[in-house]
């Protein structure tokens, strides 16, 4: 993706999607989703609960499967049908909680 401020509304394609190098997401028909391996339900929800600070400050909500010993986080925009910059954006900031937490994908 360029250094300009990216269209949050334009669906990406697969090569832009590849291009942000979101290691351990996966794109699949329109959603970009990844596991986490929390190893227990207290770091689970506590992930849960960082990613759904997120969420709030960006007003852009993923799906969530909290289990015990994993978290499934599905970013897509609805509003458009596909994965945007606001869902590659926030699949980052995922991944930043999960490894502060010292969780790594399933």
């Amino acid at each position: 993706m360029s250094d300009t401020k990216p269209d949050p509304k334009k669906i990406l394609t697969s090569a832009e999607i590849a291009e942000a190098g979101l290691d351990g997401w996966t794109e699949d028909g329109g959603t970009l989703t990844a596991t986490f391996a929390t190893r227990s339900f207290a770091t689970g929800l506590e992930l849960v609960n960082l990613i759904g600070a997120s969420a709030e400050d960006n007003n852009h909500h993923p799906d969530l499967v909290l289990t015990y010993p994993s978290v499934q986080v599905t970013w897509s925009s609805h509003d458009v049908g596909g994965i945007t910059s606001r869902d590659v954006r926030l699949a980052r900031a995922t991944s930043g909680h999960a490894e502060a937490l010292g969780v790594s994908v399933a």
